[in-house]
């Protein structure tokens, strides 16, 4: 999300981590607060955006950043997913491998990776005995 932002306009990222955002201009070497009828457009871009920005930022942040401890316990869940990963009875290859994704997208969103080689073993090792051709065929 804040690479998203800050992309579209930097300025509007600065509104969201700063809290408040009060249009200003410098007259006599004094900075002033605008009235109003002197707001240009961007001025009023970044007041709009401001009003709860900052508290819908820091909400967002705790719900998918969470903290340390809420993060370890997603990736406790998520590993354990992994390691008892197993084809399910009449899933097709395209499900098991989307179902697959899904828990080690999850897993490296949270700073947990596997090595490749790892991955494909383990999908591998998770098909039943219907695909044993296959895997043979992909092993040699």
């Amino acid at each position: 999300m804040k690479l998203f932002i800050q992309e579209n306009d930097y300025k509007v990222w600065r509104v969201v981590t700063n809290e408040s955002f009060i249009p200003k201009k410098r007259v006599n070497s004094v900075t002033v607060i605008k009235k109003e009828d002197e707001w240009d457009k961007v001025d009023i871009k970044m007041v709009s955006l401001c009003d709860n920005a900052k508290e819908i930022w820091d909400k967002l942040k705790a719900t998918y950043e969470s903290t340390s401890r809420v993060t370890k316990s997603k990736i406790s869940l998520l590993a354990l997913d992994y390691e008892l990963f197993k084809e399910k009875l009449d899933e097709r290859i395209k499900e098991i491998f989307d179902r697959f994704t899904d828990i080690i997208n999850g897993l490296k969103a949270l700073g947990k990776t596997y090595a490749n080689k790892e991955m494909v073993k383990k999908i591998l090792n998770s098909l039943t005995k219907s695909w044993e051709a296959k895997m043979a065929a992909i092993d040699h």
